[in-house]
Formats: C-alpha cells, structure tokens, sequence
C-alpha cells in the first residue's frame, strides 16, 4: 500500500486532486491510500505517510518541512503548478510514485 499526503493551505484546494489521484491509482490496481492535509496538520499526519506532496501555493515550505520530514526518511517535493492547476491526478500520482523509488 502506497500512502501519499497531500498538504496546502488548508486541505481544501488539493481534495478534488486526491480524488482523481485515487481513481488513476485504483485504474491501474495499485493500492493507494491519498489523503490531504493543511499545513498546519504537517506534523501530526506526515510520520503515517510515505512521500508527502505540498500544493504550489505553500511551496514556500519546502525547505522547512524537508528537514522535519528527513528525520522521518519521508521525501517531500512540491506539485507540479501545471499538474495541479489541471488537476492531472496521473501526473501527481507519477510524481508521487518516483519519489518513493
């Protein structure tokens, strides 16, 4: 089981991602628990998850949230702007999945 978080803002803006993110992961058989989160939810729910993807919007984080996660073994990287804007859940799940690699 693959476990992906997503985190933005509030985790509102990346739900609808999520759900197309799961879809792609459920056509392709692959077992995929996706969630997202706010940020201010990042400590507290990062340690149950496997690779963390932060919304364009809170890209200004990444570095913080790398360190606390590095202490974890768990990569984090932003969203693609375009991926996310089109809601690709292909291209995010892709991204999430090659990180984990």
């Amino acid at each position: 089981m693959k476990k992906i978080m997503l985190c933005c803002s509030s985790g509102m803006s990346t739900s609808l991602l999520v759900k197309k993110m799961q879809e792609e992961a459920n056509r392709r058989g692959l077992a995929a628990e996706i969630r997202a989160y706010g940020a201010s939810e990042f400590e507290v729910q990062m340690p149950h998850y496997q690779v963390v993807l932060l919304g364009p919007q809170v890209k200004y984080m990444l570095p913080d949230l790398q360190v606390r996660a590095a202490e974890h073994g768990i990569p984090v990287d932003v969203i693609n702007m375009m991926d996310y804007g089109m809601q690709r859940g292909d291209k995010v799940l892709d991204h999430a999945l090659s990180l984990l690699a």
